[in-house]
């Protein structure tokens, strides 16, 4: 049954305030949904806390993200009775003040697993403490809490498929909690600040255009993106999901890092509609790779920044800007990772396989730093995620927990050729290439003058010659990781 608490079963006890963060969400929200239970007049916040993640705060897609998801979840908190309060500030300061104004006697929040939050909170839980007030933290980004997945000695999993092995043996996640239909907020709201003050959104220019047509932020969003993932390719997931030229994914990813729709919601209901058929499996272990990187980045706070293999602090890396521009820009030369890199630029998104020929090429054909490439991502995602980014790019870079081996490099014209077969993804976005048959597409450069002429492409004009070659390349990337080898020796 929905949980109802209706208003002539408030009682006199002091407020609380529900501190949102990246939980944007009314469902299986288990702060919302004790504060709730707590029979309390309601004070919901969220705080934009600038200096908090220091040089991990928003990037551009994600505030135009977070505009748009606290408007639908401003919408939603009103329509039941409990407005959103909007402030920003330092955390710490913007609660005690919140807690001044309104008399409010305990602070209810969802936990936060990122090395800056997890601090910060638990200095702001302390100083809350102290002063008298009730803190009372809930667990809803994650299946499994970091630090109780471990192996038999006790230490952390370093290896994906023990890790999800022994996530697997443990009791399925509770199931889902539904959103109250009521709640009970103050007689008179405490003054915020207006969401279109803080410019979340770009003005000058405004990129936006392609996420406003792709994107829908908020709850309702997320749980219509689950709806037709479900209902029309999950089923053949685990085969069409490495084909960029297809919609065959769920996109969830933006709505699961700011947790408009949990990791809970989406098991049960991948469970109920498809059951543990291939597709689904497949799906489910995404979501354990999600889990991997929350708990390697719990237990080595450093993740962001420093190899987990520590040999690869030693690893001869190339400061080369021009190519990293051309790598920025999607004007590689190569169709397939230019066409990933103008994906992400047009929509604030990129398919996953496009992420890992563009990574790779850019890590191992170019030797960029794969630091340099994880911090354009977060710069340019929707769904960028301190943990998932971050072990993402050591997984390609092999440096990471469980890492794709060092000397697996890929080749980006043969993987275009497997995952593109026809073309159409570098056709969609790669235009000036459009018109070359798919025999040539992914290798525009070996492609007979007359082909070229017949599709208007002129390589060093309408599209750039190949900016490295590949194949000495791969040469320049073995040595690099053969020098490194040596030292560790």
């Amino acid at each position: 049954m929905p949980h109802i608490i209706p208003p002539e079963a408030k009682s006199a006890a002091p407020p609380a305030v529900v501190w949102f963060r990246n939980d944007l969400r009314l469902t299986d929200n288990p702060a919302l949904r004790a504060a709730a239970a707590s029979r309390r007049r309601l004070v919901p916040i969220f705080i934009l806390d600038d200096a908090a993640g220091g040089k991990w705060g928003p990037g551009g897609a994600s505030r135009w993200w977070l505009h748009h998801s606290l408007t639908a979840l401003g919408d939603d908190l009103a329509a039941r009775g409990a407005p959103l309060v909007l402030r920003r500030g330092c955390a710490a300061d913007v609660l005690a003040a919140l807690i001044g104004e309104t008399g409010a006697s305990a602070v209810f929040w969802n936990r936060r697993y990122e090395p800056h939050a997890s601090a910060r909170d638990a200095a702001i839980e302390a100083r809350l403490v102290s002063r008298g007030v009730t803190v009372e933290t809930f667990d809803a980004a994650l299946l499994h809490e970091p630090g109780t997945i471990a192996d038999r000695s006790g230490a952390p999993h370093r290896v994906f498929t023990q890790f999800w092995r022994a996530c697997r043996t443990v009791a399925e996640p509770p199931r889902p909690h539904p959103a109250p239909l009521r709640l009970t907020g103050l007689a008179t709201a405490p003054g915020g600040e207006r969401l279109a003050d803080w410019r979340l959104l770009p003005t000058a220019p405004d990129w936006a255009g392609g996420l406003r047509r792709i994107w829908r932020p908020g709850e309702a969003g997320a749980m219509a993106r689950l709806d037709a993932f479900l209902s029309s390719a999950i089923t053949g997931y685990d085969r069409t999901r490495d084909r960029p030229g297809r919609d065959a994914t769920s996109r969830l990813s933006p709505h699961l890092h700011w947790g408009e729709i949990g990791p809970r919601q989406i098991w049960h209901a991948v469970r109920a509609s498809a059951g543990d058929g291939g597709g689904a499996e497949r799906f489910l272990t995404e979501l354990g790779w999600r889990e991997f990187s929350h708990h390697l980045l719990h237990h080595a706070p450093d993740m962001p920044e420093q190899p987990l293999r520590r040999e690869f602090a030693r690893f001869p890396w190339r400061r080369a800007d021009a190519h990293l521009r051309a790598w920025r820009r999607g004007h590689t030369g190569y169709p397939i990772v230019d066409a990933g890199m103008r994906e992400l630029w047009t929509t604030g998104w990129m398919h996953n396989r496009a992420r890992m020929i563009a990574a790779s090429f850019l890590v191992k054909d170019l030797l960029v730093p794969w630091q340099d490439g994880a911090a354009w991502f977060w710069d340019t995602l929707v769904d960028a995620d301190l943990a998932n980014n971050s072990a993402n790019w050591q997984w390609i870079a092999g440096c990471g927990a469980d890492a794709a081996p060092y000397f697996r490099i890929f080749n980006p014209v043969l993987q275009g050729e497997k995952f593109d077969p026809d073309g159409d993804y570098v056709r969609r976005f790669v235009p000036e290439l459009a018109r070359l048959p798919a025999a040539w597409i992914h290798k525009p450069w070996q492609a007979p003058g007359s082909v070229l002429d017949a599709a208007d492409v002129r390589l060093g004009q309408t599209y750039p010659r190949p900016i490295v070659d590949h194949g000495a390349a791969r040469v320049r990337a073995l040595a690099a990781f053969a020098a490194i080898k040596r030292y560790a020796s």
